[in-house]
C-alpha cells in the first residue's frame, strides 16, 4: 500500500504514481536549478574563506571561523546530493532549515537602513522561492531519474 511518502507517492496530475519522460525531466531540471545555488555558493565559501568567515562575524555568527566547514558541508554536499538525487529528502530537509537560519540572520529586511531594504527583501523572498522548492522535494521526491528512484528508495 502506498502511504503517499515512499518514491511511488503520486505527484501533481500523476494518479497512478508513475512518472512520465516529460515529468522525470521537470524533476530532475528542478532538482538541478534549485541545487545549483547551493553548490555554487559552497564553492564560493572554499575560495572566499576569510571573507565569509568574516561576513558571518559581522553578523553576529559566533565562531564563525570554526563553523564555516559546517556550512560549507551542508552547501556543497546538500546541493550535490539533491542535483543527484541520492537521499534526496534529507538534503531537502538539511538545506531548508539552512535556509531558514540564513534568511533570518542575513537577510532581515525589516531591520536595515531604508537603503539596504528592497534588496534584502528581495533576497529574503528568493529565499522563500527556494524553501518551496526544497519543501516540494520533501513532499514528492526526487522523481524517477533520480539515484534514490535507482536504489529503490
Amino acid at each position: 500500500m502506498n502511504d503517499g511518502v515512499g518514491p511511488a507517492a503520486a505527484g501533481p496530475g500523476e494518479e497512478d504514481g508513475t512518472m512520465t519522460n516529460g515529468t522525470n525531466l521537470a524533476t530532475l531540471a528542478g532538482r538541478v536549478l534549485i541545487a545549483f545555488i547551493f553548490v555554487m555558493a559552497g564553492l564560493n565559501k572554499i575560495t572566499g574563506y576569510d571573507g565569509t568567515a568574516a561576513y558571518m562575524a559581522a553578523h553576529g555568527i559566533p565562531a564563525a571561523k570554526a563553523l564555516l566547514p559546517l556550512v560549507i558541508v551542508v552547501e556543497l554536499g546538500g546541493g550535490v546530493l539533491l542535483a543527484l538525487g541520492l537521499w534526496a529528502r534529507a538534503a531537502a530537509v538539511a538545506l531548508a532549515l539552512f535556509v531558514v537560519a540564513a534568511t533570518v540572520v542575513f537577510h532581515a529586511f525589516w531591520a536595515v537602513p531604508a537603503e539596504q531594504m528592497q534588496a534584502q527583501m528581495i533576497h529574503f523572498m528568493k529565499n522563500l522561492a527556494i524553501l518551496g522548492g526544497l519543501l516540494y522535494v520533501l513532499a514528492f521526491g526526487p522523481g524517477g531519474w533520480s539515484l534514490d528512484a535507482r536504489r529503490g528508495a
